[in-house]
This record gives C-alpha cells, sequence and structure tokens, in this order.
C-alpha cells in the first residue's frame, strides 16, 4: 500500500495515478497534527488495513496531479542517518565502521517544495540521495535477526548538507540540521510491497542530468545491523525515519534554481527545487569527475557571497 498526505494534510492512498481520500477511516485516531495521524495508522496498521483497502478501492480518486502532495511523515519523533554507509562502487576496501547522526524533524520538506540554501559559508551545498527505512513499532535493543519485522515500509529521503562549516570537527548539527534539509516522499510504501530492499536503484537528477546512480545492494552495513545498533543506543518508534546512507561519488553542488529528482525503484519519484537568495555557483562536476582529474576536495564556489577570496 502506498500512503501519502495531500493538500490541507488529509490522509491518502494511492490507487494508479490517483489518490483517494481516506480519512474518515483514521477519524478516532487522537491528534494534534497530521504525524500524530501517520503515526497512528503505523501503530494500528494490522487493525486499519482492511478498512483502508476497501474504503480505496469503493471511492474514486483525485488525479495526482491535482493535488498538493505533503510530506508523508511532517514531523517524526526521530531522524537517524547512517553516515559513510557505501563501499562506494567497491572503493573501498572494508566498511567504515557504523556511525549515524540525528537530523532534525523540523528540517523536513515534501514533494514540490523547496530546500533553501542559508546565508552560511559552506564550502558546498549537497544532498545525498537515500533510501529512508519507517519504524512500524517502538524498537529497543532490537536483534538483527528480528529487525525486519519492525519495518513498516520505505521512502525516497535527501540528507542536505552545508559543508566546510567552522569549527573543522563540530559541524554535523549545522551542517546537516537546517531548516528545509530533509526532503522525503512523496508517499510510504509499506515493506509487503518491496520484495528486497537491499536490491533497489537509486537515482537522483539535476535538472533532468543524472548524477547519482547506484544500487542498495552496496550497503556496507545492512538495515537488520542498523536497526540492531541505533536501538542498543536508542529506541525508536512508530514512525520515525532511519535514513540508510548514500553513495557519495555521484554528489554535486546543489544551487539556485535546480529541479532535483529523486527516485528509488518502486518507492516513486520525489520531487523538490532548490533556492538560494545568494545566488552561488559552482561547477556541475560530480565528486567522481574530479577524482578522475585527479582532484582532492568538493568542488570550488565560484561566485556570490562566501566565495574564498571574499571571505
Amino acid at each position: 500500500m502506498k500512503i501519502l498526505f495531500f493538500d490541507d494534510f488529509k490522509l491518502g492512498v494511492l490507487k494508479g495515478d490517483s489518490v483517494v481520500d481516506v480519512s474518515r477511516v483514521v477519524q478516532d485516531i487522537p491528534r494534534l497534527g497530521p504525524h500524530d495521524v501517520i503515526r497512528g495508522v503505523i501503530e494500528r496498521f494490522a487493525e486499519l488495513r482492511p478498512r483502508l483497502e476497501s474504503a480505496a478501492a469503493q471511492e474514486r480518486g483525485v488525479p495526482l496531479d491535482r493535488v498538493q502532495i505533503r510530506p508523508p511523515l511532517p514531523k517524526p519523533a526521530n531522524i537517524v542517518c547512517m553516515a559513510v554507509n557505501y563501499m562506494e562502487d567497491g572503493t573501498r576496501t572494508e566498511p567504515a565502521p557504523i556511525n549515524a547522526f540525528l537530523k532534525s524533524p523540523s528540517a523536513v520538506i515534501g514533494n514540490g517544495e523547496t530546500m533553501v540554501l542559508p546565508d552560511v559559508p559552506a564550502t558546498i551545498f549537497e544532498g545525498e540521495a537515500e533510501m529512508a527505512v519507517i519504524i512500524g513499532k517502538r524498537a529497543s535493543h532490537v536483534s538483527a535477526a528480528n529487525a525486519m519485522s519492525y519495518v513498516f515500509g520505505y521512502t525516497n529521503f535527501i540528507d542536505g548538507s552545508a559543508r566546510g562549516l567552522l569549527p573543522a570537527g563540530n559541524t554535523f548539527y549545522q551542517m546537516k540540521s537546517r531548516d528545509t534539509f530533509a526532503p522525503l516522499g512523496p508517499y510510504l510504501i509499506t515493506a509487503d510491497e518491496v520484495a528486497d530492499p537491499h536490491q533497489l536503484q537509486i537515482r537522483l537528477s539535476v535538472n533532468g542530468t543524472v548524477k547519482q546512480n547506484f544500487n542498495t545492494n552496496d550497503m556496507a552495513h545492512k538495515i537488520p545491523r542498523c536497526i540492531e545498533w541505533v536501538t542498543s543506543i536508542h529506541a525508536l518508534e512508530p514512525g520515525d525515519v532511519l535514513a540508510t546512507g548514500t553513495n557519495h561519488r555521484g554528489l554535486s553542488a546543489f544551487q539556485d534554481g535546480d529541479m532535483i529528482e529523486l527516485e528509488t525503484q518502486g518507492l516513486g519519484k520525489l520531487r523538490f527545487n532548490v533556492r538560494d537568495p545568494l545566488k552561488r555557483t559552482w561547477d556541475r562536476e560530480t565528486r567522481l569527475d574530479r577524482q578522475q582529474k585527479g582532484q582532492e576536495g568538493t568542488t570550488p564556489q565560484l561566485s556570490g557571497q562566501h566565495t574564498p577570496a571574499k571571505r
């Protein structure tokens, strides 16, 4: 099942190219906001699924191009992002030590919305294409052997990054948790519709040009191990997001006016815009392009405020 929010955060089920309003099915879920609704659906999914399926089958949908798609998880309690979790097409000789970081839930935006680049002296702004796991029930000290039973579903996720901020070595919070730096969606797809989450192609394009193109089979620490490790540190709640990492070789600068499209096989296509009030520019090369030219580091900024010559 594909579940989403649309317009004024009505709950919908995707049926072909249309969305069916199933809000009436979940009227009894206590709520202060839309995230309470989706968390309630996730927690009670075994009970609610037949009613959601019946409503979707009986009622006529609205074409997707006539609605505003909203973030399917407007404010998860936790967004945990796995760090350096790909083998980079076999260029790493061994997995990096398992590691992760928290990203602010207030950074979430949805399909059709805009990532805004802030007025900070970042050396580059990048967005990492990722598949995210959605937690289905409270998970604490979960074993890898049982971990997949805690997965509700999956969605597309972007880990926005403002790199190179000072002081060096103390940057993850200000690099990763800025407003609008966590695009996700366009919908949640339940785990039963994904045969193998470790065999999915992920493609990210910038203005129609493919930049990242990799498969989740290159993941260094697989989903069960990630869940095991994260829940040994703190509990995950229903509706929490566990982003599984990216292959960094295709990363390139996000800049003003860009249209970004992220599509993980079977998970739909997430589209969003980039706006930079300072109109800064970088070359369009990827990290791999630079490596092949024997260059180190990320692409240098070409123009605009905070270029090296102006700092």
